[in-house]
């Protein structure tokens, strides 16, 4: 069994970073309960949202100020994204800008930084998708086919990814692409590459057609086809072939910035739940007073509670460039399962007022069922733990 050594990494255990608390729920303010009912409806991109989190410079955060973002730590951001959704709002639509960014930061030239990172900070260029999933490979990343062929100076890209968020509203994506085939592979960890592709220019010329998902939820999720896309080779971040180990960093925050939303939608579950048990009188009492109503809440409350401590562990040690492969999984795991319950809670307290769309309940409902297969699936997590942490043969 391995354990990671955190003696070194302190963690804030009150409500931290007040001030940005504050002004994230001051921009939420403008966007009450209708808006997002209306874009649900529409299965519409929240475009003003996005636009106004761009502005007042929250996905930048985790921008270097020398780039024009914030220079933040990660913990900032996680509590950016859980005020969004305490206050009801949601930064699925946005989150990825904070993130797809890291492995141009760790892994790309300083032109790149400098081309990029000024106008992504200030909303200029949207940068929210990452595309690596692959109908034929799945979860198996190891084996995508998706392939990137040098011709002189530039890549053409053909092949399809699937479940790639966010593609029709994103300026640029971030896409995995095999640039040695698996079967000449001497270490299957090789031949992969990132590039930073330009969605405009290839949809404008064809070469790359997106496809729209239907989805129980507003996430806004597509296919992407690539047919001889043209991709310059000054968009390749790093070397060709170590792809696979650039993604990795990008999958840990992306679990734990995940971590924020969820226990965003957890806490505000619990919060409903409680303004509503203790409205709603019958036999002339609030039904907050029957343990039938109140236990629930109380133990969907205590399991938020200790997924927020992993979270913040979490987020404390990529801040201090530590491995955080176990505490990005887990706090991801555990932040889904206790808004799950929260979430189900709330939906037993409000009863049949629960489906309805006017009260939002349903609406975030749906979200917090989704995270507990996205952006990684319960199972992945546990045998992730099981194989990695725990020492056990790999399961099948």
């Amino acid at each position: 069994m391995t354990t990671t050594d955190n003696a070194s990494v302190g963690m804030a255990i009150d409500r931290d970073h007040a001030d940005l608390r504050d002004a994230v729920k001051r921009l939420c303010a403008r966007f009450p309960g209708r808006y997002w009912q209306e874009l649900d409806e529409k299965n519409a991109y929240p475009d003003e949202f996005v636009n106004a989190m761009g502005e007042n410079g929250f996905l930048a955060a985790l921008i270097p100020e020398q780039y024009g973002g914030s220079g933040l730590p990660f913990r900032a951001a996680q509590v950016i994204l859980q005020t969004v959704h305490e206050e009801g709002c949601s930064a699925i639509a946005c989150f990825a800008q904070m993130y797809t960014m890291g492995t141009m930061l760790k892994h790309g030239s300083e032109d790149q930084k400098m081309r990029y990172l000024p106008k992504i900070a200030t909303g200029e260029l949207r940068l929210q998708a990452f595309g690596v999933t692959e109908p034929g490979a799945g979860t198996e990343t190891l084996k995508l086919k998706t392939r990137a062929t040098r011709a002189g100076d530039h890549y053409l890209i053909n092949g399809q990814k699937i479940w790639t968020s966010r593609v029709a509203h994103s300026d640029l994506m971030l896409l995995l692409a095999r640039t040695t085939p698996y079967e000449e592979m001497r270490h299957k960890k090789h031949g992969l590459s990132v590039f930073l592709v330009d969605v405009r220019e290839g949809v404008k010329d064809g070469t790359i057609k997106i496809s729209p998902i239907p989805i129980m939820t507003n996430h806004l999720t597509y296919e992407v086809f690539f047919n001889n896309a043209r991709v310059p080779v000054e968009n390749r971040i790093g070397e060709e072939g170590e792809g696979f180990s650039y993604i990795l960093s990008s999958m840990n925050a992306e679990r734990t910035l995940a971590c924020g939303m969820i226990l965003g939608n957890g806490y505000w579950f619990i919060r409903k739940a409680v303004d509503y048990a203790n409205q709603r009188v019958v036999f002339g009492r609030p039904i907050s007073a029957n343990q039938g109503i109140q236990f629930p809440i109380a133990h969907a409350y205590a399991n938020l509670e200790a997924a927020d401590m992993m979270a913040r562990r979490a987020a404390c040690l990529l801040d201090a460039g530590r491995g955080s492969g176990f505490e990005a999984n887990t706090s991801k795991h555990l932040a889904a399962e206790a808004a799950w319950e929260a979430a189900e809670v709330c939906m037993q307290t409000y009863g049949g007022f629960g489906v309805a769309r006017e009260f939002d309940v349903e609406r975030v409902w749906r979200d917090t069922r989704h995270f507990r297969t996205a952006p990684i699936s319960t199972n992945l997590i546990l045998a992730f733990i099981g194989q990695n942490v725990l020492g056990m043969p790999k399961s099948y």
